[in-house]
């Protein structure tokens, strides 16, 4: 009975019927509905055999012959005789019909050679040196954490290079040299709060957690695992209220609270089946939002969807078509901060542009996954 409930309380509180619950006038932005469609490993059902919910690490299933709960590394089942077993991560308990109970702890297996070694973490990023491999591996920092100086090897290689821009360059048949993207772990998906707030956040449970999602250590992968969650639990600059939504429902709940449910959610959209190259875009109109107080939400690279959020009253946001060279049509959303004075001179902002904090505007465009709220 207890686990029925938890499969109708999932199915109640799916992130999209929670949004228009809340946000009935709100219009869904297209970053949203495209995570959303893209989570086709969530499934609910409810047959003669029972009812099961599959979810990104999550299975529940309750049928006629018992009950079952799987998740990564864990392994519950019920069976009809009333026996238990549940097996996670070297340890294995067992429950018979008598009571009985035995339990089995497996040795880790020895570190194979060849894993990566870190050498260093800066605020420039990550790197990490594999023993089999000549060169690091580099892992960014988020280019819209403002307190966090650039490397010059993102400077070289980061896609989001091209997105900054100063805002008196924001206007009609001015040309700029932009390439939109998401990020690297497009199909990652929302996960149901209710299943989210079970699995923790936190660098300190980062060896759980790569044994949760099946993530090697010391790979580029754990690295930025790593760096999202470091990034969350660091504090905002002042001014800047900040908050990491690990669901939808999360981050609908802080957007809320920080500008009203009277506001309006957009994302960039551009109009194209396939991943657009970096190329000149024209500007054809850019519509200055109603508020200077906004919400952004950027995805983080991880194993599902985590949204870094922060509020920033020093901001203006747009919404800019434009057209490529190629034919590619968009509506990108920028946003201008009118006060930097406070960020990290070094940030890729200053070096992209050649300009020092606090002199000018600072804009840019976000990729077409992230989000920003605005009242209205």
């Amino acid at each position: 009975m207890v686990l029925l409930a938890m499969v109708v309380s999932y199915a109640a509180v799916a992130p999209e019927t929670y949004w228009r619950s809340v946000l009935p006038n709100t219009p869904m932005p297209k970053a949203v509905t495209d995570i959303l469609h893209n989570d086709k490993s969530t499934d609910i059902q409810v047959g003669k055999g029972g009812v099961s919910v599959n979810a990104p690490g999550v299975n529940i299933g309750v049928g006629s012959g018992g009950v079952s709960v799987h998740a990564p590394g864990t392994n519950v089942g019920v069976g009809k005789g009333g026996t238990v077993s549940v097996h996670a991560p070297g340890t294995n308990v067992g429950v018979g019909k008598g009571g009985d109970a035995s339990m089995h702890v497996h040795k880790p297996k020895p570190k194979p050679k060849g894993d990566c070694e870190k050498i260093s973490v800066g605020k420039g990023g990550i790197i990490v040196r594999c023993h089999n491999k000549k060169k690091p591996v580099n892992v960014h920092v988020s280019p819209f954490s403002y307190k966090y100086a650039a490397n010059d090897d993102q400077l070289k290689d980061d896609p989001n290079v091209a997105l900054f821009f100063v805002e008196k360059d924001m206007h009609h048949g001015n040309t700029m040299n932009l390439h939109f993207t998401k990020t690297t772990s497009p199909s990652s998906t929302f996960l149901p709060r209710k299943v989210a707030d079970t699995i923790p956040f936190s660098s300190k449970k980062l060896p759980e957690l790569y044994t949760r999602f099946s993530i090697k250590p010391n790979t580029e992968e754990s690295e930025s695992m790593k760096n999202t969650i470091t990034g969350c639990e660091d504090k905002g600059m002042e001014g800047e209220k900040k908050y990491c939504a690990t669901s939808l429902e999360a981050m609908v709940d802080f957007s809320t609270s920080e500008l009203g449910k009277k506001v309006k959610a957009v994302s960039t959209e551009v109009n194209a089946r396939m991943r657009t190259p970096l190329q000149k875009y024209t500007i054809e109109e850019a519509k200055k939002l109603a508020s200077d107080v906004a919400v952004a939400c950027h995805k983080q690279n991880y194993p599902y969807a985590v949204f870094y959020c922060h509020k920033t009253t020093t901001t203006k946001a747009y919404i800019v078509s434009l057209v490529g060279e190629d034919g590619t049509k968009a509506q990108a959303v920028a946003v201008c901060h009118t006060d930097t004075a406070k960020w990290n001179p070094k940030h890729l902002a200053f070096r992209v542009l050649k300009i020092k904090p606090g002199t000018t505007p600072v804009c840019h465009f976000l990729p077409e996954d992230h989000v920003v709220w605005v009242p209205y």
